[in-house]
């Protein structure tokens, strides 16, 4: 029973610095980005966490709303060496696991992962950027489209043979960034979504950390917004009349026509998702409010550590508050890719401001 107030789920960013992928937009692994080379050259060691600290956030966090928790979405997770501990952690402490992965499954392979990550998973989201494989391996570089095609495949499959046997069904999502390169093969990744089984198709728009992907936001101008509303229908209309196997529709999250002034404000009047609900743990314990680029969310402010503080103490201090209170002060909030209409700020599906072309 809950007694205590705190996050409903946490990300700890186990291991940011580990990935075998550089796709394009990525904050650290983009060949845009300086942030590995700088780290070589300056000779810090790769971020990774030390498991213990989660073992610790966790056993504090007994009797809070703590219900999910997410490893790192900066880099791949399932290369951290101490991804299975973090199985074990979610079945000891009756809390679900919550998966961001780029599909290509390293060290164990789709088999084994599936088997382990299915049962203790509430969703499983495939980082995903193209429905062809010239759009997809020029956005993720590195990656096989035909390898992770197959792996997805068989992800769900075993998924469906799991929940057939023990009545626990994993979501699992196509999660892409919304691309200028992408975004004419919108409606195709619904249509893929559909045929592969996968029961969401989630986007963000573009944080364009480097210069050279300025140029494939689709909130840059007025005219890229167009081709991306026209994009939207286009997903909508597929969505709304080809069904999954199931029966079910497949769900759209933040796929939604945006407003001439997007370049401006993404939704005028949207809200926080995650202040006061959700909570960010760095490798190195340090608190963070939400999910912005690490640059831009530390301008938001120091709220200390869970190296030596307990979360406790971080989710009830004055200046966690007040940041909840009068984030939209903040120039990093105002610009905020990840803020949803008032009557979605959950982690329920985005509804779409419109749906009809007038």
């Amino acid at each position: 029973m809950e007694t205590r107030p705190g996050p409903w789920r946490i990300t700890f960013d186990t291991n940011p610095d580990d990935c075998n992928l550089s796709c394009i937009m990525c904050e650290d692994h983009s060949p845009y980005s300086t942030t590995q080379q700088d780290r070589i050259a300056h000779g810090i060691p790769r971020r990774r966490m030390d498991v213990d600290l989660i073992k610790r956030i966790l056993s504090e966090a007994k009797g809070t709303p703590l219900r999910e928790i997410i490893p790192s979405t900066m880099g791949e997770p399932l290369i951290y060496k101490h991804f299975e501990e973090i199985l074990e952690l979610c079945q000891h402490h009756h809390i679900q696991l919550n998966l961001t992965t780029n599909g290509t499954f390293p060290r164990k392979g789709v088999e084994a992962w599936a088997r382990l990550i299915v049962p203790v998973a509430s969703d499983v989201k495939i980082s995903w950027n193209g429905a062809s494989k010239t759009t997809q391996e020029k956005i993720m570089l590195g990656t096989q489209w035909e390898k992770v095609l197959n792996n997805v495949q068989r992800f769900i499959a075993i998924r469906d043979e799991l929940f057939q046997l023990n009545d626990h069904y994993c979501q699992v999502t196509l999660q892409l960034t919304f691309l200028e390169t992408n975004a004419h093969e919108l409606a195709d990744i619904v249509e893929l979504g559909i045929q592969l089984g996968v029961d969401r198709i989630k986007g963000h728009h573009l944080w364009a950390h480097f210069d050279e992907i300025q140029s494939l936001s689709m909130r840059r101008n007025k005219e890229a917004i167009r081709r991306w509303n026209q994009a939207v229908i286009q997903a909508q209309a597929i969505a709304n009349t080809k069904r999954l196997a199931n029966g079910k529709a497949i769900k759209l999250e933040n796929i939604y026509l945006l407003e001439d002034n997007a370049d401006q404000d993404l939704i005028p009047g949207g809200e926080c998702p995650f202040l006061g609900k959700e909570a960010w743990i760095a490798t190195d314990g340090r608190f963070s409010p939400c999910c912005a680029p690490d640059k831009e969310r530390r301008k938001l402010g120091d709220f200390g550590s869970l190296a030596n503080k307990t979360l406790a103490e971080i989710w009830h201090s004055p200046e966690y508050q007040a940041l909840c209170k009068n984030y939209m002060h903040h120039q990093v909030c105002q610009g905020c890719n990840m803020r949803k209409a008032v009557s979605s700020v959950d982690d329920s599906v985005q509804k779409p401001l419109a749906l009809e072309v007038l």
